[in-house]
């Protein structure tokens, strides 16, 4: 679970110092309101993962699962070995981050809600 706190954090940083240097994917740059959320919605979930709370941990592998997905998806269509090389790598570290948050999950457990 730490390592998904760093790398959710880690990636929220990122992505925000992305955008402040003057990033453009694909000759354009993002919006703004775009890169907020995401980053925002990483750094929490980074930070919920660190206090061990489990929707943190929910949410963190819902966003693992998209990104196995999207990258599976891009496998069937890559045009040359590097677009290969890299869904297959994004889709085990993925696949591998979600195996061990699945087993902190466990360990975490959902509390009982309030009768």
């Amino acid at each position: 679970m730490t390592i998904g706190a760093v790398v959710a954090t880690a990636l929220g940083l990122v992505n925000l110092a992305f955008y402040a240097f003057g990033g453009e994917i694909s000759g354009d740059r993002p919006a703004l309101p775009g890169v907020l959320a995401y980053s925002g919605l990483l750094l929490a979930a980074g930070y919920g993962q660190w206090r061990a709370r489990y929707w943190a941990v929910l949410g963190m592998e819902v966003l693992l699962a998209i990104v196995i997905v999207v990258f599976s998806a891009l496998l069937v269509v890559a045009s040359n070995l590097l677009a290969v090389v890299v869904s297959i790598a994004m889709v085990g570290l993925a696949g591998t981050l979600f195996w061990f948050l699945i087993k902190a999950m466990a360990r975490i457990q959902m509390p009982e809600r309030p009768r």
